[in-house]
């Protein structure tokens, strides 16, 4: 599992599996696109506005240890 975030746009990316040749992309709202595998196992989750999904508590954030 990998998982990456891109401060600028507040989007955070979660693979569960290396790159199929081809995933199926489903919105599933707004801020949550998965993409699913040939197979029909989940490769990855795309978060939009990830800080406000991800956070613990009111005015938590998402705060970036090591960028890529």
């Amino acid at each position: 599992m990998r998982f990456t975030y891109d401060p600028r746009y507040n989007i955070a990316y979660i693979r569960f599996q290396e790159k199929p040749v081809e995933v199926e992309t489903i919105q599933i709202s707004d801020e949550l696109v998965v993409d699913i595998a040939p197979d029909g196992t989940v490769y990855g989750i795309e978060l939009l506005n990830a800080n406000e999904q991800l956070r613990r508590e009111a005015g938590g954030k998402l705060v970036v240890i090591n960028e890529a």
